[in-house]
């Protein structure tokens, strides 16, 4: 899954310069944003047939359910048979979006810990995450708006560490993923693979943003990787024979 990311200000502004997008509004730089949190996202406009930016709460909550509640069940989709799950076929086929990011997180356990790793291009140029939005209307009137980030299986460098990634959308595959004349399954599958490890790197970094309301810079900071946990010390025949196992 990808349960945390980091949008830097700077990513923001020019992932929507080079999508076209104009964003009159003040964002600041995010370093642990977590599912719930409302975060900017790209997707284009039935009406004006345009590309927009807009704010959308991370976890999804599907047009046809009862309440709002549980979104954050749904803040990632799994790729495989997306297209046939009752929570995202639409929006699948009818509402994607891009959310902007300049890294993720993934965590590695080590005996009863965990550490983090940051994921981001090699270049360090923002990343196109995969998303599907959806909008909910409660019985009061109330509007809400949603997303969920697409995952799927790992490259070489996320699968040391984790057995899924989000999709990050490059080039063309941008374009073919936010056009509401695309709906054919078999035109966006295709799109939902991993992105190629050599165009990636991670770096471990501190425990501090395990603690989601930990927000500043220091957590992308680099620090040594972990050392593994020792090995269980070597049991003899004697300890064996009275029963310490």
């Amino acid at each position: 899954m990808c349960g945390r990311y980091v949008l830097k200000r700077k990513d923001l502004e020019a992932l929507m310069t080079q999508l076209g997008v104009k964003d009159p509004r003040d964002f600041v730089s995010r370093y642990n944003i977590a599912p719930t949190t409302v975060v900017p996202a790209i997707r284009v406009s039935k009406e004006a047939n345009a590309r927009e930016a807009v704010d959308l709460q991370w976890g999804l909550v599907p047009f046809w359910s009862k309440d709002a509640a549980g979104g954050a069940r749904l803040a990632n989709a799994r790729a495989e048979g997306i297209a046939a799950k009752p929570s995202f076929r639409e929006a699948f086929r009818k509402r994607r979006c891009l959310v902007p990011a300049s890294g993720f997180y993934e965590w590695q356990t080590l005996g009863k810990q965990k550490f983090p790793w940051f994921f981001q291009l090699r270049d360090e140029t923002p990343l196109a995450l995969a998303g599907l939005w959806e909008q909910w209307r409660g019985a009061d009137g109330v509007v809400l708006e949603t997303c969920s980030l697409i995952t799927t299986t790992p490259n070489e460098v996320v699968r040391p560490l984790h057995d899924r990634m989000p999709v990050i959308l490059r080039g063309a595959a941008i374009d073919t993923w936010l056009d509401l004349a695309v709906s054919e399954p078999a035109r966006l599958e295709p799109l939902l693979a991993p992105l190629p490890g050599e165009l990636m790197k991670s770096t471990p970094v501190s425990p501090r943003m395990n603690n989601v309301r930990h927000e500043s810079p220091d957590c992308i900071e680099a620090v040594p990787p972990p050392a593994p946990p020792p090995p269980a010390p070597a049991r003899n025949d004697s300890q064996l024979a009275l029963g310490f196992e």
